[in-house]
């Protein structure tokens, strides 16, 4: 997944679900424009007959219309389930046609408004549509988690914890998100095993970590210009592990002094300790970041990294044979965490929906049930390296991918103590926030310089009465 692809995707998604959690009802929304009817109605009886098969009634010799998001998983994996659902015995001749678009509001909002949307979307991309233009025009999707999977599983039981919560807009169940990304610090297995040394727990053990790698001629970490966020992702992230929503409220929430938090501070304290004993390969900010990322899994110049799970797939064509990719949770300051064992940052993305006003809204809702299949999600999970909300669909071995794995294992530690940061993106603060992390990231910058300057910024949006605030819980 391409950085832009992998963080702007994020940033809608998280954008649409927070306002539309506030900012409803939508006095004027593309509802207000659209044209009556059309054809479809989630209101309207099925057209099909309801069956086990077909428990959303779609009619026979009927089409299904899906559009999907073009981005870094592509649209074979809806393909894969289309043809699945074009199998299936109980739907009688109904056929699917699967549309790729990159541009997913250029290109689906005039169908909105003309009462003519797609039966199935996936509003991913840079140029989704916002949740909050087109909410009451969506369908609750909640009885797609009520019906069976193929397998004759209730779907709902067969999904990880926290699926529904990211595309519940007040009240409506309106987006289902498919692929779950788990943020972790990765490393290689193999050179980790040749070399004796431990993936670290807490930031306690990097230094010792740094010092070894240094021995050998590494660096602990590096970083490229586009990404030097993902250490403020990673610095975050590992707050919130150490003291909760102590250190995430404030945060998203913009209050005063958010920045000063003392885990906050601990774990910078000691990433910046990390820079001046030499362990932080400098030069990155005039480092394009796949190069960077490149030097990590190819060139094996340093040992950690702290990135999404995208990373995998990312640096396919670019990672030395045998590298063995492995991951762990983004870690606490130290051992007085606050937080439940394996708590982490991890988050459902690709968020699909299903018009009321298209033609065969029951058709999407097939699709969609199809997708949810052990067979599609597994097919997904192989293809692309990455874990659907799908629960038990990648084996033991990860089909070879020991990154796979690992997402795994730290999913199923997890359990239900998973969390999101969302302000970040909601204010579209990344741009801001790179230059102040290359600064630091290259020794140029104190503990106190970057706090001043990320608070400053926080406060400067906080006080701006032309952007509306959003209270995340």
């Amino acid at each position: 997944m391409e950085l832009n692809e992998a963080s702007i995707s994020r940033r809608n998604l998280l954008r649409g679900a927070a306002a539309a959690a506030v900012l409803l009802p939508f006095g004027a929304t593309l509802a207000s424009c659209a044209a009556p009817g059309g054809g479809g109605g989630g209101g309207d009886e099925p057209a099909g007959e309801v069956t086990s098969d077909n428990p959303f009634g779609v009619a026979a010799n009927s089409t299904v219309d899906a559009v999907i998001f073009d981005g870094g998983y592509g649209i074979d994996y809806v393909q894969n389930a289309a043809s699945i659902m074009e199998g299936n015995a109980g739907l009688d001749g109904v056929t699917v046609k699967v549309s790729a678009s990159t541009k997913i509001a250029q290109e689906l909002q005039p169908r909105f408004v003309g009462g003519n949307p797609p039966d199935l979307i996936d509003n991913s991309g840079a140029n989704s549509i916002g949740f909050n233009t087109i909410l009451d025009q969506l369908e609750d999707l909640s009885e797609v988690l009520e019906s069976n999977n193929l397998e004759g599983e209730k779907i709902a039981d067969t999904l990880f914890d926290g699926v529904k919560a990211p595309g519940t807009f007040g009240d409506k169940f309106a987006a289902l998100n498919y692929v779950f990304t788990t943020y972790a610090v990765w490393y290689s297995g193999s050179l980790f095993e040749e070399n004796g040394w431990e993936p670290p727990k807490t930031w306690k053990d990097l230094k010792a970590l740094g010092a070894a790698a240094k021995e050998k001629d590494k660096y602990l970490f590096l970083w490229g210009k586009e990404a030097a966020t993902y250490y403020q992702t990673f610095v975050v992230d590992s707050a919130v592990i150490q003291a909760g929503d102590d250190v995430r409220l404030p945060l998203e929430n913009l209050e005063e002094g958010c920045w000063s938090h003392p885990a906050l501070q601990g774990i910078l304290t000691e990433l910046h300790s990390l820079i001046e004993a030499g362990y932080v390969k400098p030069g990155g900010a005039g480092t394009q970041f796949t190069q960077a990322q490149a030097q990590w899994s190819l060139d094996q110049e340093a040992l950690l990294y702290p990135s999404g799970s995208w990373i995998e797939n990312e640096m396919k064509d670019t990672t030395a044979e045998n590298f063995q990719m492995m991951g762990v949770r983004e870690m606490p300051l130290d051992d007085s965490a606050t937080t439940p064992a394996g708590y982490m940052r991890a988050e459902a993305g690709e968020p699909f929906i299903v018009p009321t006003n298209a033609k065969n809204p029951a058709g999407g809702k097939e699709l969609l049930r199809t997708m949810l299949s052990k067979q599609a999600a597994s097919d997904f999970s192989k293809n692309k390296l990455a874990p659907t909300v799908v629960k038990g669909t990648v084996p033991d071995d990860g089909f070879g991918s020991t990154a796979l794995v690992s997402q795994v294992e730290m999913i199923d530690a997890a359990g239900s103590g998973m969390f999101t940061i969302k302000s970040f993106n909601l204010y579209g603060m990344n741009s801001d926030q790179l230059p102040i992390w290359n600064s630091f990231l290259d020794g140029k910058m104190s503990v106190a310089e970057i706090t001043k300057q990320l608070q400053d910024l926080t406060d400067r949006i906080r006080n701006d009465s032309s952007i509306e605030k959003i209270e995340i819980k």
